[in-house]
């Protein structure tokens, strides 16, 4: 079973890192989850999510998420020593992506994904914040120099995408897609 990790941080968003997870759940991944208290606060405000749990965030299969506390610094994910696939930051705050590409590991978040770049782990940091700001790009230049996958969250609207639902899902689709985690979505059947 796949072990990849999803960290949702405080940028507008939420919808993409539930989808993200269900994505991820559906293709047998056992999926380690790290909420940042901005991404909690999200998922309260924008999916109504009170408290973010395995059953919150997927319909069936929850016994596949792994919830790992954010100020836990001597976690297991925070170590090179355990294998995961991949992580993918979802969404990814501008601090969040500020921090991984200034080699900090404040949290469990960002020494999670040091230890992804160090060990040559895939990281995928799906920013989503607009407009960008020069030092926003020099981050994101930083980190895929550091080996990052920078996946922005921008849907493609040529499958007249229906949904909010639907967007959020293209979103999800492409950063699996980053982590070599193929799903088909219903929008892209026809293609």
């Amino acid at each position: 079973m796949r072990q990849i990790v999803v960290a949702i941080t405080g940028a507008s968003g939420a919808v993409y890192a539930r989808s993200l997870v269900r994505m991820l759940v559906r293709s047998a991944c056992r999926v380690h989850v790290i909420v940042s208290p901005r991404g909690a606060q999200l998922m309260q405000m924008e999916l109504g999510i009170e408290h973010v749990t395995a059953q919150a965030l997927v319909e069936c299969g929850s016994d596949r998420v792994v919830f790992h506390e954010y100020a836990d610094m001597v976690d297991a994910l925070a170590s090179g020593s355990v294998n995961t696939d991949g992580m993918a930051v979802c969404p990814c705050s501008m601090h969040t992506l500020a921090e991984v590409a200034a080699g900090m590991g404040s949290n469990l978040i960002t020494r999670a994904a040091h230890v992804h770049l160090k060990q040559r782990r895939t990281l995928v940091l799906a920013p989503r914040e607009m407009p960008l700001s020069v030092i926003d790009l020099e981050n994101m230049l930083r980190a895929a120099r550091a080996g990052a996958v920078i996946a922005p969250a921008c849907p493609a609207f040529y499958t007249e995408l229906k949904s909010v639902q639907a967007v959020a899902d293209f979103v999800a689709s492409r950063v699996a897609d980053c982590l070599g985690i193929h799903e088909e979505i219903e929008e892209f059947r026809s293609l």
